[in-house]
């Protein structure tokens, strides 16, 4: 299991290679495919730990 960090630093690199045009066409998809899971991953992350922020802060009122 990946960490939020870890996944966010792929998806930089993965960017930053894109952006650098030092990506093949042959692995274009494969990298593509993979950012968005990790852009899934993190949304999922971030709504999970919002939820839990928001639950704990209703709980102390």
């Amino acid at each position: 299991m990946k960490t939020y960090e870890e996944a966010l630093s792929e998806i930089k690199e993965i960017v930053s290679a894109l952006q650098e045009g030092s990506i093949s066409i042959d692995q274009l998809s494969e990298e593509v495919g993979k950012a968005s899971e990790l852009i899934q991953y993190c949304r999922t992350k971030l709504r999970k730990t919002s939820s839990e922020l928001e639950k704990m802060f209703e709980d102390q009122e």
